[in-house]
């Protein structure tokens, strides 16, 4: 995932999975890579599900508003969905973020 050109990848829904072996799905917000960390929005745990951990944790209903993760902890992360348009606008690269 490259931070180079406006970061293509910013809206998109992110599935990552951390070293811990808990999976959360969000809307990548940010990544900085001077601080190496991600930044997903409107977040959701899903614990460890079914993948072999000593400590199992389960999946929580509640959605948090944004979860920074440092990127030296993500085992893995992909793409689960491409960004979306934001109110009928164009892809514009001067656009930062749209309320």
């Amino acid at each position: 995932m490259s931070a180079g050109g406006g970061t293509p990848y910013i809206g998109s829904k992110i599935s990552l999975i951390s070293k811990a072996q808990i999976r959360y799905e969000g809307i990548l917000s940010s990544v900085d890579t001077e601080r190496s960390t991600v930044t997903l929005a409107k977040v959701k745990s899903f614990g460890t599900e079914d993948r072999h951990t000593e400590r199992p944790v389960p999946s929580k209903d509640e959605i948090f508003e944004y979860i920074i993760f440092r990127g030296s902890d993500i085992k893995d992360i992909t793409v689960s969905e491409p960004p979306k348009p934001h109110h009928g606008l164009p892809r514009d690269p001067a656009i930062v973020q749209v309320c």
